[in-house]
């Protein structure tokens, strides 16, 4: 495992993770509860009955360990009430809609939730002036199709999706805010994460579909491809953007170095599932990125930070969990 700012103590620290109860939000969730912070979480609510209500999905067993639950729409006027009234020492900002494809039929909600919502925590940290560090969730996505066989920070911004062009606004927001407002901001760009609790993405989907012996569906050659990275190392690179001074105003990528192609993805799930599932091929999908692979060296030279998970050992963990979980858990 990847080393920890050595002497950070994340003990009684007051630690607020939008999107708490989403994939990676409840994995780093529970490992700052391990590490002794007080968490709190902001989850999407629903008002459709009058009254806001929640259902938590991926922390339903640490919901007695959470200080609060806040609920409610993160783009809304009174989320930044909401996010101050847990006076937070650190913000893991990490609520956003997603899934790529809801960005090409709703993409003003995507915007909405992508940059207003980042704003309002922006601007929760400004008014509550004693946040010792922003930690804003980026993606790989706003790097478009790599210029270069890796990705390092200084590549062009080139979104060729709607919800790419609003993870690169809420970055640079992030970016001018702490420029600008003096605010503790640190940028996280992660390339592709998988692992338990994921739900959409190549990965999961192709688990569930081979494990119920149905078709493998590669839109596409399947050339195209990702690195890939465990949700425990992208933990890691959380904790290390939220604790480490050398990450205070620095915008970071971390993934693997390692591309993986998606038929290269369907032929060992296959492999380690022991599925019969056919690999099928259909029509390449809009706005595909053919290749994004990251160059982590900043995350390396910084903090020491690298990738501890291979490929191979996180399929096998990600198609236990599946084997163990599926029966009672929505296909994607």
């Amino acid at each position: 495992m990847a080393m920890l700012n050595a002497g950070f103590d994340w003990s009684g620290k007051r630690v607020l993770v939008t999107g708490g109860d989403g994939f990676i939000g409840s994995h780093l969730a529970e490992r700052l509860l391990r590490e002794g912070a007080r968490v709190s979480v902001f989850v999407r609510g629903n008002s459709a009955t009058g009254t806001v209500s929640f259902d938590l999905k991926n922390t339903r067993h640490l919901r007695s360990r959470f200080d609060r639950i806040l609920t409610g729409n993160i783009a809304s006027a009174d989320a930044v009430s909401l996010m101050k009234s847990v006076r937070p020492d650190v913000i893991f900002h990490l609520a956003a809609d997603a899934y790529v494809p809801t960005s090409f039929e709703r993409p003003f909600e995507v915007m909405q939730t992508n940059v207003v919502g980042t704003m309002n925590v922006l601007h929760a940290a400004m008014e509550l002036g004693s946040v010792e560090r922003i930690v804003c969730t980026s993606s790989s996505e706003i790097y478009g199709t790599a210029l270069k066989p890796s990705i390092d920070e200084t590549h062009p911004l080139n979104p060729t999706s709607p919800y790419a062009a609003s993870k690169v606004a809420a970055d640079r927001y992030c970016f001018s805010y702490g420029v600008t407002y003096n605010l503790p901001v640190a940028i996280i760009r992660p390339f592709n994460t998988y692992g338990p609790r994921h739900t959409y993405d190549v990965i999961p989907k192709f688990i569930n579909l081979a494990l119920t012996q149905q078709p493998l569906t590669v839109y596409g050659s399947g050339r195209q491809s990702r690195d890939f990275m465990y949700v425990d190392d992208t933990v890691e690179a959380f904790l290390s953007m939220g604790s480490h001074p050398k990450a205070l105003l620095e915008t970071v990528n971390f993934g693997t170095g390692i591309a993986v192609s998606v038929n290269r993805i369907a032929e060992l799930v296959k492999e380690l599932s022991g599925s019969r599932s056919e690999i099928v091929h259909v029509e390449k999908r809009v706005a595909e990125v053919e290749c994004l692979v990251c160059d982590f060296t900043k995350a390396r030279e910084l903090f020491g930070w690298q990738p501890t998970v291979p490929i191979e050992e996180g399929l096998r963990r990600n198609i236990q969990w599946a084997r163990e979980n599926l029966r009672t858990r929505p296909s994607p």
